[in-house]
């Protein structure tokens, strides 16, 4: 065998083995972020590449979000926004131009164009779409700091990487619904439940009564009236425990429909109105979507901060920012009210017990800045990445 043909044999055996090492890794899980994190450290590991991203589309909006990301430059780590909106390849993307293995191409980045600090010498990426089964899922982007233009065979690696992982997305997002369906399913079941118990209870409840009614026309049978009404008394406590039970499992996420940052907005505007404020909400990385019960945890943290402002802070501006990485999501609320001394305030006042429990059952952790007379600062930190968060249904 010439010299040419074994080396050509022996990069067909590396590029088999690198596929097949990145096809059971996917077929390990079944969970969306792992799946990108997984598909990020084989791709930066195969190339000798340092920095990587993927971009995906909402299912729900069709508008992109950075979904993972590996060793992004503090330019643009520093600055989140910066990996908001569009940009040259998205918009490439969306326009149809990367479709095929033949134009997985290197493009130069426009979100590092014209900054000089904090780039790592990063300027150019390979983009790699993904689709499925024609539907457009995404991109892939991979850079380094001493580009080379990539071989064919490079390209076609990394197409074939790409299916790999659409097909990866297209199952973790297949198996979250399922999962979603049987949450719905299971509401639905507990709404059974209540109706079902506040009916036999309410029914039984009615007969005692009912049974005193007719017993006080008749003063000798005191004792049998007071029974019944302790019946009563003892069923309704009984309910109502009952009720208060199915409730709280069934208790749903507040968004009614709506994205998180929609209905943080809405809720920051009726504050501001209710109390006479002046009021400024922006969302950075909002378009990834979250677990449903990290939404409602994170919309019930800001409800009762607002509330806490609009009652109790005395101040004239507040400021809500929900910032959504692929590695946290951070709800910041921040007043120019009169403010009060962390140290010494009384832990379960102004619902801080509440706010602080909701983010530990997250996984997260509630942070309180404040001084008397300078306003105060609440951030709402969760973790997306190695926590309980990851669990949670999406």
């Amino acid at each position: 065998m010439t010299t040419k043909k074994m080396q050509k044999q022996d990069r067909l055996t590396r590029e088999l083995a690198v596929i097949n090492e990145i096809a059971q890794a996917l077929n390990r899980t079944v969970d969306l972020d792992e799946a990108l994190r997984t598909t990020l450290a084989h791709v930066a590991a195969l190339f000798a590449l340092q920095t990587g991203w993927i971009w995906l589309l909402n299912e729900q909006t069709g508008e992109s979000y950075l979904a993972a990301a590996q060793n992004l430059p503090p330019a643009l780590t520093e600055k989140p926004q910066r990996m908001e909106g569009a940009c040259y390849c998205l918009d490439t993307f969306h326009a149809g131009d990367l479709a095929g293995a033949a134009n997985v191409n290197v493009i130069t980045c426009s979100r590092l164009s014209g900054l000089v600090d904090g780039t790592a010498n990063l300027r150019y990426h390979a983009s790699i779409p993904l689709y499925a089964q024609g539907k457009p899922l995404g991109v892939l982007n991979v850079a380094s700091t001493d580009w080379r233009e990539l071989s064919a065979d490079d390209l076609r690696l990394l197409y074939t990487v790409g299916d790999l992982l659409s097909i990866a997305i297209e199952r973790a997002r297949l198996f979250a619904a399922s999962v979603q369906l049987g949450v719905v399913e299971e509401r639905n079941r507990l709404a059974r439940e209540l109706h079902d118990t506040l009916a036999q209870g309410l029914s039984a409840i009615a007969l005692h009564l009912e049974t005193a009614d007719v017993l006080l026309d008749a003063p000798d049978k005191l004792d049998q009236t007071r029974q019944a009404v302790r019946q009563a008394l003892t069923l309704t406590r009984a309910t109502l425990d009952e009720a208060r039970r199915s409730v709280h499992d069934l208790r749903a996420a507040p968004l009614e429909g709506r994205t998180l940052a929609v209905a943080l907005k809405n809720l920051t505007q009726e504050v501001a109105t209710k109390y006479n404020l002046t009021s400024m909400f922006t969302a950075i990385g909002s378009n990834r979507p979250l677990p449903v019960a990290l939404e409602a945890g994170l919309y019930r943290v800001a409800q009762e901060a607002l509330t806490n402002v609009g009652t109790h802070a005395q101040a004239r501006k507040v400021r809500v920012e929900l910032l959504v990485t692929p590695d946290k999501v951070q709800l910041t609320l921040q007043d120019n009210g009169r403010g009060f001394d962390v140290a010494s305030i009384i832990e379960n006042r102004y619902g801080l017990t509440g706010m602080t429990e909701r983010m530990k059952l997250l996984g997260g952790e509630l942070q309180i800045e404040s001084e008397v007379g300078k306003g105060a600062k609440i951030m709402a930190s969760v973790p997306l990445v190695d926590g309980d968060t990851a669990k949670l249904v999406k």
